[in-house]
């Protein structure tokens, strides 16, 4: 695992080619100052680092069929998921938030014990979107009543914190199915 994570960190920024690069555009204004942080009394929202790899991949294998569940269009996750292909998947979010080009939060425990969930701030050029949101919890948290309040939680801060104009929410606000139909 450490040459894989050497290759991350010191070759694939170097790798990048123009056309990745084109395709990881800012689209926050660039005066614009990216929240670090947002925390309550349940959870720490955070840059999703490579670091995390071990413990988000816990909270992944977990919870397989709650996120087959909450993203039923998608193939993500897999039994079959390696801990190397998620530290590759953790890798590319911390880079597109390194390029402003989409935001991947951890929601982890205050004590940064387990990873609790993630969030994904994304682009979008569909209806008058300007920015889809989608997250998980891990499903040992669901009974905790953790996925509502990350959810409320979540919207407030983008309202008040970010300068979206229009937000889609995606399983949430959204069927999937009436989302992917606007594609």
């Amino acid at each position: 695992m450490n040459k894989i994570l050497t290759f991350l960190i010191l070759i694939l920024p170097l790798g990048l080619n123009h056309t990745v690069m084109a395709q990881n555009k800012p689209f926050m204004p660039a005066e614009f100052k990216v929240p670090d942080t947002l925390q309550n009394e349940h959870f720490r929202l955070r840059m999703l680092l490579v670091n995390d790899v071990v413990k988000d991949y816990d909270a992944v294998m977990s919870s397989i069929e709650h996120l087959q569940e909450m993203f039923p269009n998608s193939s993500w996750p897999t039994k079959d998921l390696t801990l190397e292909q998620d530290l590759i998947d953790l890798g590319w979010h911390q880079k597109e938030f390194q390029l402003r080009s989409s935001f991947t939060y951890t929601v982890v425990r205050l004590d940064e014990s387990e990873v609790l969930g993630c969030i994904y701030i994304f682009p979008t050029d569909i209806g008058d979107y300007n920015a889809k949101i989608t997250m998980w919890v891990r499903s040992s948290v669901l009974e905790e009543g953790l996925d509502s309040i990350l959810f409320n939680t979540v919207k407030q801060w983008i309202n008040e914190e970010w300068p979206f104009k229009k937000v889609a929410y995606p399983g949430r606000e959204i069927n999937w199915d009436d989302w992917d139909s606007m594609k």
